[in-house]
């Protein structure tokens, strides 16, 4: 089954930090991004890495229509309009990291899947010859995830150890 993803800022900042923004597209058969997710991405700084890579290797953008059931999450509005695109298209998997929008898609059965995630795929797909020297990378860039969690899946999945 074609993998289809709608990706919000934040995973796409972090992995742009640490210039592994293109597994995104290397690993959805299909990717795009929100207006309101290029939006936020545009409003940072120009030396910002996603903004520089969006403008180089810009991804497709979707118009999204403003969902009820998602608005009453109260999200932001890019993890807002990453869930309602997902949520009007079957098939597609968001593309989020922040625990509210993971619980509100959990709630209404919306597939996602986060930074950990495109990483630990990243390396069962041999496009990056381990996983736990970019989490290393992740983390002292500013992502937030327990060393257990990490720990967890490397060892779960991967069979990879976390020190």
């Amino acid at each position: 089954m074609a993998e289809r993803w709608v990706a919000n800022a934040s995973p796409l900042i972090v992995l742009s930090k640490i210039n592994q923004q293109q597994l995104l597209e290397q690993l959805a058969d299909e990717l795009a991004l929100p207006e309101a997710v290029l939006v936020e991405i545009n409003a940072g700084p120009e030396e910002d890495a996603a903004r520089r890579y969006l403008a180089e290797s810009p991804l497709p953008v979707v118009s999204v229509m403003p969902e009820p059931l998602v608005a009453a999450w109260d999200l932001g509005a890019g993890e807002s309009a990453v869930l309602a695109h997902a949520l009007a298209h079957p098939g597609w998997k968001a593309v989020v990291d922040d625990g509210a929008a993971r619980r509100c898609a959990r709630a209404l059965s919306i597939p996602v899947i986060g930074t950990l995630g495109i990483i630990l795929r990243a390396r069962q797909a041999r496009l990056v010859p381990a996983a736990a020297p970019l989490l290393k990378e992740l983390l002292g860039a500013g992502f937030h995830l327990q060393d257990e969690v990490i720990r967890t899946a490397l060892h779960e999945i991967l069979a990879e150890e976390w020190p």
